[in-house]
This record gives C-alpha cells, structure tokens and sequence, in this order.
C-alpha cells in the first residue's frame, strides 16, 4: 500500500484491500463518519452509565464465571487494564508480521462500527500503531476462539498500556521503549475498552483472510502445474471438453476445465494421436477434483468477507435503540467450520498433485524412471516425490476437524467452544505444504519435457517453462536438490500469470 487507505463504516473491506496490507506501507486513517460513529456510541455509554446502576458485562462486572460481581465506578479502569494483563497468555510461535498487520485493521474495522464503546482515542492508537510499523507480538496458541481471540487479542492490545513487547520497524523491543522512541504515551483504558479488544475473531479471521488470499494463487498455480504435468505424460485433452462440463454444471469443474483449456491453447503436444484410450484419475479428473475444491474456496471466501466486516466483540452497543445488549458475536463458530472445509480443499489439491508427479515417475509413457538417464548410478527426481508425499501425509494428519472439537472453561460459563485459532493455524501450515507440494509438480513436470523435446506444449506453458529454465536448469546428474525445491517454489510464486483472482462475488 502506497497511499493513504480510509477506513469508513460504509465500506466493507475485501479480500483485495487486506491484500495492500500484508507488508505495510501506506497508512491508515479514519473518515469522519467513522470517527463520529465511535464518538457518538462512546458518549452514550458514558451517559448510561451515569443515569443507571444496571449491571452490564464487563463494564461493571467481573468476566467470565465472575460476571455476577459488581465492580464499582472506581475500579472500573483498573478491571479494564487488568482484563488486558491477565489474558496475555499466548505461547508458541510468533504470529507472522503480515498476519499481525491484519488484526490490527480488522481490530480497527470491527471498531469503528460504533457498536463497541470504544473512545476515538483507541481507535486512532491502532491507527498509529500500524501507521508508524509497530507490531505487537502475539503468540500462535492460547485462543478457544469462544470469547474471541482472548489471548492474542491481549498481546495485540498489551503494547497501548505500555506493556508487553513489539517489534518495531523490524526491530524486537519492550513495548514502552517503542512508544518513547515514537513519543507517545501509554493509554489508559476506559469501561468497556479492554473488553472490545480481546473480544472478537480477529486473529481467527486475519489468519483466514491470509490463507484464503494464497489458497487463490495455490488455485491458479495447481492448474498450471497439472496442465505442464497433462503434456509431460501425454494426456488426452478430451476430459476437460466443456460438453462434459456442461452436464455435470458445478462452477469449480466448469471453471478448472476452462483453465485447464486456456493453459493448453495451442499446445500441439495436446492435440496429437494418443495412443492410450483414458488417463489416470490424477488427472483425467481435475476438473472434478480441482473444481470441488474452487467451490469450498469460494464459499469460504464469501463467509471470510462477512466476519472480517462484522462487530464480534461483546456485550454490544445500540445508542439508537437504547440498548446494551450481551450476545456471543464473539463466538467463531463460523470461522472454524470453513476453516475446516479450507483445510480439506488446499489439502485436495496437494493430493492429487502428488499423484501425477508419482506417474510421471514411474518409467512409463516412454519416460524414464524417475525422469534420468542415467537410472540406477543415478537417482533423479525419486526424492523430491517423497518429500512431497511426507508433506500430503502431514496435511491429511492436520486436516482432523478443529470444529468439531469443545473443552469446557470459565467454571462451566463458558462451555462449548470452537477452536477456530487452532482450526486457523493449522490451515496456515496446510497452505505452506501445499505450495511446496505444486512445486515439486512443476519441477517434475518442467523435467519430464526435456524427454518430451523437440515436441512443444502451449506457447503460455513454453513461455513459463522458458523463463523458469533461466533460473533452475534440467537436471542431467544427481545433485542436491532441496535448493532447486526452494527456488522453484520462490519463482512460481512471483509469476504475474499465476496471481490469484476472486473466486466469491455477492
């Protein structure tokens, strides 16, 4: 993001606005009607709270199985900054930055709503938290996704009282250093604030928005890496006719057909005589496996652009209609359900694309075993296939259902949870295997047409392959070749061809 980006409650984010956010840069501001909003819904929640001696969750209550305990005006600060403190339990790894920079805008998106109480105060020390490149540091593990995100919600919020620790323009430090080195002072939380930054499923839903925007690149990548896999191995185009399609009309198979076709326009290595009367499954059947998994990733999406708009903090706020109302927003419930389906479908993808490098491997379809000459003094490519198949392996083992997982907290109160984080990390590693896993195809496949030659595939496919062979060379004697993993995986994934696009519009 190069400019300056408004947030306004009239404008819904999408997936391509959290795109521009992913490395920083740019900066956030509020619009005037967003500021009103939250400064409107502040000044009525201080009024309530002067006329009433009503008790209202967690702004003068205790939380949790505590909720029954009245804390008075003058404790009310403090019970605030001691929600932020104690919930700051997160352990494992460190968030990544860009997810980290993604909970700070959905934070600030769900905000500015003007359903949480906030001050403008808070919301503008986000903004100025993400304005100056200072990241909290938040921890992989602690969140039943149930109250919210609780415990990296408070590692997110930890750094606005002075406390905890961030990292700085790159550079890791205790969070009060950070805001002396900016000059600006820790802010005290007023009633209800504390409670509107760890309630909420910003961490599950900054997870997903990252995975879903890979799960669109690894869509694009998948169907180029099984179109190159299609010509290496001699497949017949016949499977992805759109008649065959147009009897079985699923969008994802219709849609994995034409990309399939497109990638093999003109490819006269696809339209010559065949002398095999039908493919594998592997990849006679991409559209109908591919396509399955287009359509879990579109309506995932469309379920990701809902939550990451809406308000999922709690108790929830209504100055027009004189209400504070305590509900379970905060329940993600419809995050770790897609996430589980998201999981399914990337790990689909992975698994089928193992299947073909397993084929053109195997020394048939006038290739040599594992795509060398030299079989036997050498090896080729016969590991790579293996490291590919540890890594489908892991993601079937990862693929378990979170949602379908509660364990009982809070003395009872809170007793059915959904495991969304978990759901949302889990998918994180799944992304990450599943890219490596096309990779290893495409190199397979990139291999398997040096026996192929001088025959041709499409002009796009040749075009592709000439450009990765300036970068990784054909492979004609054993070598280490985890380098050529890495590198492969690192220019497929800067290749403008293979960008993803929207597969969800309402």
């Amino acid at each position: 993001m190069t400019a300056t980006y408004t947030l306004d409650p009239g404008r819904p984010l999408h997936l391509e606005d959290l795109n521009q956010f992913l490395d920083g840069g740019g900066t956030l501001a509020l619009s005037p009607a967003a500021a009103d909003r939250v400064r409107r819904c502040r000044d009525y929640l201080d009024a309530k709270l002067n006329r009433s001696d009503g008790l209202y969750y967690g702004i003068n209550t205790g939380f949790g199985a505590l909720c029954n305990i009245r804390i008075s005006a003058a404790e009310t600060e403090a019970l605030q900054h001691n929600l932020v403190r104690s919930h700051a339990c997160g352990q494992g790894a460190q968030v990544p930055a860009p997810i980290v920079r993604l909970m700070l805008v959905l934070k600030i998106q769900s905000l500015v709503q003007g359903y949480s109480g906030v001050r403008p105060e808070l919301v503008q020390r986000l903004l100025d938290f993400y304005n100056a490149d200072l990241l909290p540091i938040v921890y992989e593990l602690g969140s039943l996704g149930a109250s919210g995100d609780l415990a990296p919600l408070a590692h997110l919020s930890l750094p606005i009282l002075g406390e905890g620790e961030v990292v700085l323009k790159g550079e890791p430090m205790p969070a009060r250093k950070a805001l002396q080195r900016l000059g600006i002072a820790p802010l005290p939380l007023r009633s209800k604030e504390g409670l509107a930054l760890l309630n909420g499923t910003q961490f599950s839903s900054a997870y997903t928005a990252w995975c879903l925007l890979q799960a669109r690149y690894l869509w694009q990548l998948a169907h180029a890496a099984a179109s190159l896999s299609l010509d290496a191995f001699d497949c017949s185009p016949a499977p992805f006719h759109p008649q065959l399609q147009r009897i079985r009309p699923h969008w994802g198979q219709e849609r994995s057909a034409a990309l399939i076709r497109q990638w093999l326009k003109g490819s006269p290595l696809s339209h010559r005589k065949k002398p095999y009367v039908q493919d594998p499954y592997a990849f006679r059947c991409i559209p109908q496996v591919h396509g399955a998994s287009g359509d879990a990733l579109r309506h995932v999406e469309g379920t990701a652009l809902r939550e990451i708009n809406a308000v999922t903090d709690n108790p929830n706020i209504f100055p027009e209609e004189d209400l504070i109302l305590s509900g379970g927003n905060f329940h993600a419930q419809a995050l770790a359900l897609p996430l589980d389906y998201l999981s399914l479908a990337l790990a689909e993808l992975g698994s089928i694309s193992e299947r073909r490098t397993y084929q053109l491997l195997s020394g048939t379809r006038d290739l040599p075993a594992f795509l060398t000459p030299g079989a036997g003094l050498h090896s080729g490519l016969m590991i790579p296939q293996y490291t590919a198949a540890a890594m489908v392996s892991q993601n079937k083992q990862l693929c378990t259902p979170a949602s379908v997982d509660s364990i009982v907290t809070s003395n009872g109160q809170e007793d059915h949870v959904s495991m969304a984080a978990n759901a949302a990390t889990r998918t994180y590693r799944i992304v990450q295997n599943t890219e490596r896993i096309l990779a290893i195809e495409w190199m397979t496949a990139a291999q398997a047409m040096e026996f192929r030659r001088p025959g041709q595939t499409s002009p796009a496919l040749e075009n592709l392959l000439s450009r990765y062979r300036q970068q990784i060379a054909p492979l004609h004697q054993d070598r280490a070749l985890y380098t050529d993993i890495r590198d492969t995986t690192a220019f497929l994934r800067a290749c403008s061809a293979l960008q993803g696009v929207p597969l969800y519009r309402e």
